[in-house]
């Protein structure tokens, strides 16, 4: 009898088939579930009443110290919750994203804000348990108030969670929303860091909000407290119900093929998908169900603008080691959550990236991209000849650079056109059409009668 042998190719064929079931049980056993009710706080009844008085204070000047700028400014719902600017310009300036100007005359901002402003699509889940880009809030059930802030013991108890307590610090910054000392109450409170005092800054924005009868009777329908109970708590809490209400973003593509729309991604999306959770690498970090780990990273990002005080020449920013005082935090940033990536730039925390595809290829290989970086152009800032001498003082040191670099986790990961292409199709399938048109979340005014972010 003939000895039967199995031909090459179709042991070949059998092995490729098992391999690819192997990875492809592997790649849907690790895509997380989409988001549902479940998954973000509950911010109480009545919530309507709530939101309503959050979308006022938000977009209402009289929060900051010479009302000239609202949380709004620099999280606008026409510039996707950012400000399309890679580094926001604070109070003293006027405009809004791209066209804002960086102040005349007296009025003229200081300097920049030194780090990017975040997105806040999604940050109303539970899983977001820390903000801002070096975590310097956070959830710690060992502190009296729950949350691990520069705050420390003076941050209020009755704080709903971690975006309120967010809230409590934009208004406490000199270059953001307080002003300059000499210039108003707020100000003065805030260059000497009186926060929780009676003349402190918090208590002199509850003032305000008091002595407004419209505020008083939108406080007392959110919380039913009285104008003499009415706190910056009670705002920050409201503003938070806004924010978690607004910008939810969970209804991507991506969000209706979890839930089993199987067609809701296209098949160049669906590689994109396989790429990310698999041969890319990108959900090493970037994973759960808003695509973030919520640790901290080096990734080698460029560093531009006047940095955070840290290093030498003060115009470094070491992210989360100015937190934990662990130099093996150094360069280390919150790993920021990807819903509607697409429209939330510039990225990094600096902004250093002003397109998609440049921060993705930097993610790749970050080490070239860190040595290759131009600060003079792909940054997207208003100019000003004394800020931008700044803005590239550390790019322009090649030892600040390769400290930089030092730092850095990420290996290189090589992709050809046609994948790179494929991965950019899923990461804006994390798009949320319902985030596309946000007009709608601008009042038509606000409480103070403080003109709206011009």
């Amino acid at each position: 009898m003939a000895k039967y042998t199995t031909p090459f190719s179709l042991i070949t064929l059998t092995i490729s088939a098992l391999l690819i079931s192997i990875n492809t049980q592997a790649h849907e056993g690790s895509l997380p579930a989409a988001p549902d009710d479940h998954d973000y706080y509950d911010h109480g009844h009545p919530l309507k009443a709530k939101v309503a008085l959050g979308k006022s204070l938000f977009f209402d000047k009289l929060l900051s110290g010479n009302k000239n700028i609202a949380c709004a400014t620099c999280h606008h719902g026409l510039t996707d919750t950012g400000d399309g600017l890679s580094l926001p310009i604070g109070e003293g300036a006027r405009g809004l994203g791209v066209t804002r100007d960086t102040g005349t005359d007296r009025d003229a901002v200081i300097e920049r804000v030194p780090r990017n402003a975040p997105p806040l699509f999604s940050l109303g889940a539970k899983s977001m348990t820390t903000l801002f880009h070096d975590g310097r809030v956070e959830v710690d059930d060992s502190q009296p108030s729950g949350f691990r802030s520069p705050a420390g013991d003076d941050l209020p108890y009755n704080l709903e969670n971690v975006l309120a307590a967010q809230a409590m610090f934009p208004v406490t910054s000199p270059t953001e929303m307080a002003g300059q000392a000499g210039e108003n109450a707020i100000a003065d409170a805030a260059a000497i860091g009186n926060l929780a005092g009676s003349d402190g800054i918090w208590a002199l924005i509850a003032d305000r909000l008091r002595n407004n009868p419209e505020y008083v009777m939108l406080f007392n329908r959110a919380f039913g407290i009285s104008q003499n109970e009415i706190t910056y708590a009670h705002a920050a809490n409201a503003i938070s119900a806004f924010e978690s209400s607004a910008w939810r973003a969970d209804n991507s593509p991506f969000d209706r093929y979890l839930r089993g729309e199987k067609k809701a991604l296209s098949k160049s999306a669906q590689k994109g998908l396989k790429l990310f959770y698999g041969q890319a690498g990108c959900s090493r970090c970037h994973s759960g169900k808003f695509q973030t780990d919520m640790q901290f990273h080096a990734i080698a990002m460029p560093q531009i603008g006047p940095g955070k005080g840290h290093g030498a020449s003060g115009h470094e920013d070491f992210g989360r080691e100015a937190v934990t005082d662990d130099i093996s935090h150094r360069y280390q940033f919150r790993t920021p959550p990807l819903r509607n990536v697409a429209l939330t730039g510039p990225w990094g925390h600096s902004g250093a990236f002003d397109t998609l595809q440049d921060v993705v290829r930097h993610h790749l290989n970050p080490i070239a991209s860190l040595r290759h970086y131009d600060c003079q152009t792909q940054p997207r800032l208003p100019s000003r000849e004394d800020l931008d001498s700044i803005d590239c003082y550390v790019m322009n040191d090649p030892a600040l650079v390769a400290a930089i670099g030092s730092a850095n986790e990420l290996g290189k990961t090589k992709l050809n056109r046609k994948k790179f292409s494929n991965l950019m199709d899923f990461l804006h399938s994390l798009t949320d059409p319902n985030s596309l048109d946000l007009r709608h979340d601008v009042p038509k005014r606000v409480p103070s009668g403080l003109t709206l972010v011009e």
